[in-house]
């Protein structure tokens, strides 16, 4: 079996609380707290919860973007969270980003050439024909022409800029990409052709994938796993299938309940609607962190905290679902 191209664990990021003259330390937001799992070469592992869960912060941290408190990110077994900025940088172009805002991830001052061409001036030794050669390519590949290269991002739509976000992640060859909620800031039918698009490129140039986001329509389409996250936690982890058929958090649940199913003589079933809003990440619950808006939580689920639990599904819950 291969062996994974990342590896996370026991990741922590928190952000410090300051108060007073001295700005003291007072309280963390604990954004990401002790999570671990692995992805392999070709994979997609979709991340799932609600907004404010860590998410966003977790992909951000896994390419460094920005630094971990604690813990350790392997990809290929070189340790991100402990190399020096020059590494870093050596290995920066085999992992990389697709935003979640079009817009604002692009220059509004360079034209899609430049943007295009910065990477490959600061990490490739290439002439300015094979650059060009390259940009044109790459360009067509993602669904644009090459007549539009000298064009300023404000001159497209919503869907032509996130291909130039896909161009520009592209541009070195990663073997690994965090695409951060891709197509949450996209009209729907846009949403299919940019999902579209990343799986064909996947299957063209070998890529692995983050894929992080919070509509479970586009994760089970995109991810061959899911990891579940709430308030900084994953609470289940499994292959697609299992996730979607064979649930077993109450959380996991409810975020199934809210994605409408295709079939209309499904939707009047029992299903479990959340209420009330995300605690506080500086102040977790104790015990089980989602017992506040649990409709089967218990005085046990108050009291100890459960650690994920299972073989290839796993689950971190006192009284999980059969």
């Amino acid at each position: 079996m291969n062996s994974p191209l990342l590896k996370v664990e026991n990741v922590k990021k928190y952000y410090p609380i300051k108060r007073g003259i001295l700005s003291k330390t007072v309280a963390h937001v604990k954004a990401v707290d002790e999570v671990s799992f692995q992805i392999y070469p070709g994979e997609t592992l979709g991340l799932v919860g609600e907004s404010g869960c860590g998410k966003s912060t977790l992909g951000r941290s896994i390419i460094q973007l920005e630094s971990i408190s604690q813990g350790n990110i392997l990809f290929n077994d070189v340790n991100l969270a402990k190399i020096s900025k020059s590494e870093l940088r050596k290995i920066r172009n085999q992992i990389q980003i697709i935003f979640q805002d079009p817009y604002s991830s692009l220059n509004p001052r360079k034209r899609v050439r430049d943007i295009l061409i910065e990477p490959l001036i600061v990490h490739e030794n290439l002439s300015r024909p094979e650059m060009e050669k390259k940009i044109h390519d790459l360009i067509q590949i993602v669904g644009l022409s090459k007549h539009q290269l000298n064009k300023y991002p404000h001159e497209f739509s919503g869907g032509q800029r996130q291909r130039i976000g896909i161009a520009r992640a592209l541009i070195l060859n990663p073997k690994f990409i965090v695409c951060d909620e891709p197509v949450s800031a996209l009209d729907v039918s846009i949403q299919a052709q940019i999902l579209n698009l990343l799986k064909d490129l996947q299957k063209e140039f070998g890529l692995t994938y983050l894929f992080i986001a919070h509509g479970l329509g586009a994760v089970k389409y995109m991810s061959d796993k899911i990891a579940v996250m709430y308030l900084g936690k994953i609470v289940e982890f499994g292959k697609t299938n299992d996730i979607f058929q064979k649930t077993k958090h109450p959380y996991t649940k409810a975020l199934l309940d809210a994605y409408p199913p295709p079939n209309p003589h499904l939707r009047n079933k029992e299903r479990i609607v959340l209420e009330g809003d995300v605690p506080n990440p500086a102040n977790p619950p104790a015990g089980c962190r989602f017992h506040t808006r649990c409709p089967l939580a218990q005085k046990l689920c108050r009291e100890v905290e459960p650690k994920l639990a299972g073989n290839e599904h796993t689950v971190a819950c006192h009284f999980p679902y059969n």
